[in-house]
């Protein structure tokens, strides 16, 4: 087997009933809701055309569904370094977040060409149909992307916006900022490495390995897991345990959404199936079919899979998929997720957490990878 290692607004329940991770992910919604709110009516009095157009698609899209991941295990972190009492910070922190992963999903669907998120069209498809239908002059590409980013960036202002506010109202608030700094220069580092990745046709696991971390696992768990942890004053050795936590976690977790993007159903995970597939994206579960193909000689593996051909068709799409199962690429990415979600979890143990913090770690931990941490009956 292969060896992958990660590298390097409603009311809120007072201290004599503490949130579970669901109960904050549904805390840290109302607070979206709420922050959506204000940011709309000022994009209103700002003016009517921007609001409409651009912060009113942000908005919508904020609030259309999403795991509320990223909140929930801002909380985690929370729990584990002692937090008690008024969960309002973590919870504004937690709103903060998902405004995050609403830039990051507008910009990513226009660099992917994405048509669909979260079952509706992308933004940029909602910019380029507006531009059909509102006969407006030149390319409707370059106007949807460029309303796309637009929106995008909006969403990151909102975010910072919160989360500044946020900062400033707590006695941690530079170490709160300083894991929102990293954060941010992480994500962008990994989309562009991502990028770069498509563009030169590399292939190697560990140019996937190091996108997967940077663009995912640190920023959809690691650095959640430590803004929650600095809100409650976490020393070191607990932002370490943190940390190395969600480095696994949030592999598992991105394993995970490579095999859904290879062989998910639409219906389920709101957006096509076969997007990484067509564009070869450079995954972990592509460059391990690639590897595995080779050690096994399987030429039409290698072929079907390796860079610098075309989109593949329909029928390559198939072929592709067929590749990676009898190669055993899948086999190897699912027993990947199941040893690095035991990881999280012995690190996460680290944080000497109590027995509620830790089974609810582990449940949103199975919940992000989709495997059940056998280690996870020590936390029952």
């Amino acid at each position: 087997m292969l060896e992958l290692r990660p590298t390097a607004a409603g009311p809120v329940r007072p201290a004599d009933g503490p949130l579970t991770a669901r109960d904050a992910a549904r805390a840290a919604e109302a607070e979206l809701r709420r922050v959506v709110g204000e940011n709309l009516r000022r994009a209103h009095d700002t003016d009517p055309v921007f609001a409409r157009e651009v912060a009113e698609r942000v908005g919508a899209l904020v609030l259309r569904g999403g795991k509320r991941l990223r909140a929930a295990f801002a909380w985690c972190g929370w729990r584990a370094a002692g937090g008690s009492g008024c969960a309002a910070p973590v919870l504004r922190t937690g709103a903060a977040l998902e405004l995050v992963q609403a830039c990051a999903l507008v910009h990513d669907d226009v660099m992917d060409g994405s048509p669909l998120r979260r079952g509706a069209p992308s933004v940029h498809v909602q910019f380029a149909r507006l531009h059909e239908a509102e006969r407006m002059a030149g390319p409707s590409g370059r106007f949807a992307s460029a309303g796309a980013v637009l929106a995008g960036d909006l969403a990151l202002a909102w975010a910072d916006d919160l989360l500044a506010e946020t900062a400033l109202r707590s006695p941690h608030g530079p170490r709160l900022h300083r894991e929102w700094q990293a954060m941010r220069g992480e994500m962008v580092a990994g989309q562009y490495r991502d990028v770069r990745a498509e563009a030169t046709g590399a292939c190697g696991l560990d140019d996937a390995v190091v996108v997967a971390t940077l663009k995912s696992a640190l920023y959809t768990v690691a650095r959640p897991l430590a803004l929650g942890a600095s809100l409650a004053g976490a020393d070191a050795a607990v932002l370490g345990a943190l940390r190395s936590a969600g480095r696994s976690a949030g592999l598992a977790f991105q394993l995970r959404d490579d095999l859904l993007g290879a062989f998910g159903d639409p219906a389920l995970t709101g957006k096509p199936a076969d997007d990484d597939l067509r564009t070869r994206k450079p995954t972990c579960l592509l460059a391990i079919g690639i590897r595995l193909a080779g050690a096994s000689g399987d030429r039409e593996a290698s072929e079907v899979l390796g860079p610098g051909g075309p989109p593949p068709s329909d029928d390559g799409v198939r072929r592709m998929r067929a590749a990676l199962e009898r190669t055993g690429a899948r086999t190897v990415v699912e027993a990947a997720i199941a040893e690095l979600a035991e990881a999280s979890l012995r690190h996460f143990r680290r944080t000497g957490a109590d027995r509620a913090a830790l089974r609810e770690f582990a449940a949103l931990v199975e919940r992000a990878s989709g495997a059940r941490p056998e280690y996870a009956g020590e936390a029952a």
